[in-house]
């Protein structure tokens, strides 16, 4: 009998031991300067126009063994939107869209992640942009994973694109003669938490 107890023992702890470590999610906080969204809409069917917003703020919770049970919530001022014009950025801030001020923000929360490829996912997620919350789905890549050359630190690069109606979030004048279909291109960088 202690003949057998002492067996199974040494198999579970064989067992605990053989057994693959799950690595928790870590924290990776928005690297602001290498972070952008850039949008770009048709105007009046003669051209393109583009546009950006920077000034990120976020964090991403990434978990290398399951992609799935990461996390992202990143935020970034209304009035950090550049369109290369200050007349129109001026407009975009007026009444006729987003009526903003200084502390406005647009905030996107992800609810779920669906990997579709070794470096690839759908991230869905609520996007709050001029006090309406919509569901919005990223088609997201994960350019790299790894150590920082510079900074000696673990690293994240994404790239991740989307379409948005203007309309939906009450910024829709204009339209159809201006788009109401904004494409939105996000590319962003993050480095380990401390």
């Amino acid at each position: 009998m202690t003949f057998l107890r002492t067996t199974a023992a040494t198999l579970t702890a064989a067992a605990i031991m053989a057994a693959p470590v799950m690595a928790a999610p870590e924290a990776y906080v928005l690297d602001s300067s290498h972070s952008q969204v850039l949008f770009s809409y048709n105007h009046l069917g003669y051209s393109t126009t583009y546009g950006m917003f920077s000034g990120f703020e976020g964090q991403i919770s990434y978990d290398a063994e399951d992609p799935a049970a990461s996390s992202v919530s990143v935020s970034m001022p209304v009035t950090s939107m550049f369109t290369g014009w200050e007349a129109r950025e001026n407009h975009f801030m007026s009444g006729d869209f987003f009526d903003a001020s200084a502390d406005d923000l647009v905030t996107f929360t992800s609810t779920s992640i669906e990997v579709t490829g070794d470096n690839t996912a759908l991230i869905t997620g609520d996007l709050t942009m001029n006090d309406v919350t919509k569901e919005v789905v990223l088609d997201a890549v994960l350019n790299q994973a790894g150590e920082h050359p510079m900074a000696e630190t673990p690293w994240l690069g994404f790239n991740a694109t989307t379409q948005l109606l203007r309309s939906d979030f009450e910024v829709g004048a204009f339209a159809p003669f201006v788009s109401d279909e904004v494409e939105v291109t996000i590319s962003i960088e993050a480095q380990k938490a401390e």
